[in-house]
């Protein structure tokens, strides 16, 4: 039986725990499926970061358009990212940020690996 974390060795913490708990009655070939899919959706905490600090070079949303916030990534581009406070904000929260992000998108890849 293949381990999630074999297939996935890049998850950390929080993000391992709950797809280990979302997969943990998948065989190995919807594990696989799962796997292969997830990986090529989820975001890296590690570029929200970066893109959240290029908003302190003069583009700021970047992150959110990243993470299909559309409405937010434009209000943070219009308005300086709220005068670099929701910048400040994001770069506080940028795991938290891409965790919710990726919780929507193994929800996304669950019912596709179900369904087939």
């Amino acid at each position: 039986m293949a381990n999630i974390y074999q297939l996935m060795p890049f998850l950390e913490g929080e993000e391992l725990y709950y797809i280990q708990n979302l997969t943990k009655e998948f065989d190995d070939k919807q594990l696989q499926m799962f796997a292969v899919v997830y990986s090529s959706r989820r975001k890296d905490p590690l570029t929200i970061l970066v893109t959240t600090l290029v908003a302190f070079a003069g583009i700021a949303g970047v992150q959110r358009f990243l993470l299909g916030q559309i409405g937010m990534g434009l209000l943070y581009l219009f308005t300086a990212g709220l005068c670099f406070i929701g910048t400040i904000v994001d770069l506080v929260n940028h795991k938290k940020l891409t965790f919710e992000h990726n919780q929507k998108v193994a929800h996304e890849v669950l019912s596709i690996v179900k369904n087939s």
